[in-house]
């Protein structure tokens, strides 16, 4: 029988069809079977000539795609000093817990939850009653006394004429002269008396005893107050506003790094100078409040390693709350010629810090690098890069160690108001917020 070829394996129909027709003394085919088989695959060699002349006019016309645009630039170098930032709380330089120095009901409040009262400033009065009531009896008692003063004196004196003339025994007079120097201390004791029951009274009328904003009153008039002890009564509370403390905590190796700039004639040190301290809120830009340290602990806490440390900031707009939190900078170096890189033009890989610079051949080199502190938007690079390095600082996501790239220079740049060796930023570097 004949064989019918069919187009499921093209290739094979193929060679035995012409095995077919080349060795035609093999095997016959019919004129009908011929026809057929020709006109199939004559549309499928059409086909496969067609698209493969499509792919060699393609791969003709691909070429080499062109190197990616980036921007390179040449590192800043610039002279800086290093401010090293902390985060402290606001206390008040005097808190003063305002409570009675005698007990009874309290009877009037003479000031407004929250305002600023001034030292000496009427705050609570006491029931007087019953120490004025004091002070009228121990007045009573010193006139008293002061009268037995005067009738003991009257007798001394007589006792010592009588002596003259033997008319009464030297005990006699000796016992005259005693009750002279009894009254005389009794009248002193009095006066005492009399001193204290007026303080009492005093007393009873509670003032401001600094200057400074006012708590809330914490006991309401009609109450009895317990006052004179350890637990007297708490009225209210206030703190001084103006001067107002900071304080922050170092770390130990900022801390070493302190006194090594001290011990090597660098810095004077904090314990002993007024080294100046800037302080900002949690709402403000920039570093706009200047104070000084004025005082540094004696040892590190053992818990946290950590040195406390104390700053002085005037107050005068009382802006500052004792309790906020704010943030302080502080000198952390003497002034050096620092490479300044934008922050942005380094990459991280992992745990490393890398940056992209461009060789003569405008072939993308990766280079490890060791970072310092960003200073008014710009990164410190303390290791890796050189200053007439070609660092590219846009573009980065479409370069890659080995790749040529086409480069298009251009300085960084930097806004006049920067000044490197403030620790204020201007408002904005390159039209972007600083960085404080």
């Amino acid at each position: 029988m004949l064989k019918i070829y069919e187009l499921s394996d093209p290739p094979k129909a193929i060679s035995e069809f012409l095995s077919a027709v080349f060795k035609g003394g093999r095997q016959r085919l019919c004129k009908r079977q011929i026809r057929g088989f020709t006109l199939r695959y004559a549309i499928f060699l059409l086909l496969a000539a067609a698209l493969a002349l499509q792919t060699g006019c393609e791969s003709k016309q691909a070429t080499t795609p062109a190197p990616p645009k980036v921007t390179v630039s040449l590192p800043i170098v610039q002279e800086i000093i290093e401010w090293d930032e902390y985060t402290g709380r606001l206390e008040a330089t005097e808190n003063v817990e305002v409570r009675a120095r005698v007990s009874g009901y309290l009877q009037s409040i003479h000031f407004t939850d929250g305002a600023i009262v001034k030292k000496g400033d009427l705050l609570f009065v006491i029931d007087p009653r019953p120490y004025q009531a004091e002070v009228d009896r121990v007045t009573a008692e010193l006139q008293l006394a002061q009268a037995r003063l005067e009738l003991a004196k009257s007798d001394y004196v007589r006792a010592q004429k009588l002596l003259q003339f033997r008319a009464i025994s030297q005990e006699e007079a000796d016992t005259r002269a005693a009750t002279e120097r009894q009254a005389q201390e009794s009248v002193e004791a009095g006066r005492a008396n009399v001193k204290a029951a007026k303080l009492n009274v005093e007393f009873t009328r509670v003032t401001a005893p600094i200057t400074g904003r006012i708590s809330r009153k914490l006991v309401t008039e009609g109450n009895l107050i317990n006052g004179g002890t350890a637990e007297s009564t708490l009225l209210t509370t206030i703190v001084s506003m103006d001067p107002i403390y900071v304080y922050f905590e170092a770390d130990e190796r900022s801390y070493l790094k302190y006194a090594r700039l001290s011990q090597n004639g660098k810095g004077p040190s904090s314990r002993q100078a007024k080294s100046p301290v800037y302080l900002a809120l949690a709402d403000e830009k920039g570093f706009p409040r200047k104070g000084y340290i004025d005082f540094v602990d004696n040892r590190l806490d053992p818990k946290t390693g950590t040195m406390a440390g104390r700053a002085v900031f005037s107050n005068s707009d009382l802006a500052l709350t004792p309790g906020l939190f704010a943030r302080v900078r502080l000198q952390g170096s003497t002034s050096y010629e620092a490479v300044l890189v934008p922050d942005e033009a380094i990459g991280s890989d992992q745990a490393q810090k890398f940056v992209f610079v461009m060789n003569g051949d405008n072939t993308v080199e990766y280079r490890m690098v060791q970072l310092g502190p960003l200073v008014h938007g710009f990164r410190v690079i303390r290791e890796g890069l050189k200053i007439d390095d070609w660092l590219i600082v846009s573009g980065i996501q479409r370069a890659k160690a080995g790749l040529k790239v086409s480069p298009e220079r251009r300085d960084i740049s930097v806004s006049k108001q920067v000044d490197f060796l403030s620790p204020v930023a201007p408002a904005a570097v390159n039209g972007r917020p600083a960085s404080g």
